[in-house]
C-alpha cells in the first residue's frame, strides 16, 4: 500500500537571529539530531522519492534519510513557506504512484491537513505539526484516505 509521509522540518532555531535570508536558515544542533531520528524512523518505510521545500532547513531535514536511501532530495517551490495547500496537494498527487516523503513548513502542513480533512481524508487524533513530526497518509486509489500522526523522534 502506497503511503505519503508529510514531514514538518526539524528545529532551525529562531527566525531573525541570523544575518542571512530566512531561506538559508540551517538546522540547529537539535534539528540535526531530529533529522537523524527521522532517518531511523522512516528508513524501512519503503520511501523511494523525497521532495522538500527549497528552504535549507527542509532540505537538511530529509538529508540523512536521502543519504541512507541513496536518493536525491528534490526541491519544489510549491512546498515553500507561504505557498498554502494547493501546491502541496499538487505535489502529493504527482508522487502518488510511489511511497514518498514531503517536507514543508509550519504553515503549509496544517493548511494541507485541513484541506485533506475537508476533502474526506480521515485523520486520526487532533491536528498537530510539531517540528520534525510526520503524518503518515495512506493512498486509496487516487485519494489520500486516512492519516495518522507520528511524534518527532526522540
Amino acid at each position: 500500500m502506497r503511503k505519503l509521509y508529510l514531514v514538518r522540518h526539524a528545529d532551525a532555531g529562531h527566525r531573525g537571529r541570523r544575518h542571512e535570508p530566512d531561506e538559508r536558515r540551517e538546522l540547529s544542533e537539535r534539528g540535526r539530531r531530529q533529522a537523524e531520528g527521522l532517518r531511523a524512523q522512516l528508513a524501512d518505510a519503503g520511501i523511494t522519492r523525497l521532495v522538500a521545500s527549497p528552504f535549507l532547513r527542509c532540505l537538511q531535514t530529509l538529508g540523512p534519510l536521502a543519504k541512507h536511501l541513496g536518493v536525491e532530495v528534490e526541491a519544489d517551490e510549491r512546498l515553500a513557506e507561504g505557498q498554502g495547500a494547493a501546491g502541496a496537494l499538487a505535489v502529493a498527487r504527482e508522487v502518488r504512484g510511489v511511497t514518498a516523503a514531503l517536507c514543508s513548513h509550519g504553515d503549509v502542513v496544517p493548511d494541507l491537513l485541513e484541506a485533506l480533512q475537508a476533502g474526506g481524508t480521515k485523520l486520526t487524533g487532533e491536528l498537530r505539526w510539531q517540528k520534525a513530526s510526520t503524518w503518515v497518509l495512506t493512498w486509496d486509489g487516487h485519494d489520500l484516505a486516512k492519516g495518522k500522526y507520528l511524534s518527532p523522534p526522540s
